[in-house]
């Protein structure tokens, strides 16, 4: 009865949120609303890393190289097709991170712990590397400027993307995105990774192939980071090899730490966290504010191990 209680209780609670930020581009201003779209974004990607971090055990930094070609999939369906569609920018941006992140998971779910984490990382820079000096198809250090197509459903309806529009399509994504992720991390093959997690000779012992459910995970992780990555490139008309950089990669991993990790929605709280700190103390501290920002996060770490949304659950349950 109380565990009924609970779940009803998050429904609601999740219902509240989702009409709260349905109703926000109609009430917020242009920088607010396009800060809350922005949040939402950064949010879906640590959500597709903690699929890894959180339930699998396995530390990425390579996330940066499938939000970026996430973006530069996109970029290339919107610059090579007339008129510019938003579907095919969908697909190009999602099976360019799908077959980035085979080829990742090929070669470093061969690897655990911090050796893993290295190859992701390795794998990112060489991805950078690769978009920054391609100056011919990839515009090097200047990217890519390209169109905003139309939300459009052939012989249906065709609606432009204004701010509203686009912050609606945005959180329906986000929205889908995250029932569909915790679907899979309830289901039987995510019982199997928080199995990998917590013990993995054990569950290679008892006769589940770990290596495959592991390469599964870092695809599944990196389709829904190169959607974040679609996402991103919609809201800026605009992919740049800074997406694929490294930074972007620790940044995530400090989401999913200060929200907490292997909730799903503790990422998506850190993301938001972050990205309100960073935009309040620029503004007070200019170019310190990683100064106090860091000393906040120092604290997190130390006295919420479990991250904020840890610490709420334990302050409820109080």
């Amino acid at each position: 009865m109380r565990g009924e209680r609970r779940l009803l209780a998050y429904w609601i609670g999740f219902g509240v949120i989702v009409a709260l930020l349905i109703v926000a581009p109609l009430v917020l201003p242009e920088f607010w609303r396009r800060f809350v779209t922005e949040i939402l974004i950064w949010g879906l990607l640590a959500m597709s890393s903690d699929i890894l971090i959180g339930y699998t055990g396995m530390v990425s930094f390579g996330h940066s190289a499938f939000f970026g070609l996430g973006m530069y999939g996109a970029a290339a369906a919107l610059t090579t097709t007339s008129p510019p569609s938003l579907w095919l920018a969908l697909v190009y941006g999602l099976v360019l991170a799908a077959a980035v992140a085979a080829c990742v998971a090929y070669f470093s779910t061969r690897l655990r712990d911090i050796y893993f984490a290295i190859t992701t990382l390795i794998f990112s820079q060489i991805f950078y590397v690769i978009i920054f000096t391609s100056t011919a198809l990839t515009g090097g250090e200047n990217g890519i400027n390209f169109r905003r197509p139309l939300l459009a459903i052939p012989h249906l309806f065709s609606v432009r993307f204004t701010p509203a529009v686009l912050h609606w399509f945005v959180l329906g994504v986000v929205v889908l995105s995250y029932l569909l992720l915790r679907r899979i991390t309830q289901s039987p093959f995510g019982m199997v990774l928080q199995s990998i997690r917590e013990n993995e000779a054990r569950t290679r012992a008892i006769g589940y192939a770990v290596e495959r459910y592991k390469i599964v995970a870092v695809m599944l992780s990196g389709v829904f980071a190169g959607l974040a990555g679609v996402l991103y490139a919609l809201q800026n008309q605009f992919a740049a090899p800074d997406f694929v950089f490294f930074v972007v990669s620790g940044e995530v991993v400090i989401y999913n730490v200060v929200g907490g990790i292997g909730t799903l929605v503790g990422p998506m709280v850190g993301a938001a966290f972050f990205l309100l700190l960073r935009e309040a103390f620029s503004r007070v501290f200019t170019e310190f504010y990683l100064i106090p920002l860091g000393l906040i996060f120092i604290a997190i770490v130390i006295f919420m191990p479990r991250g904020l949304l840890g610490f709420a659950r334990r302050w409820l349950n109080s």
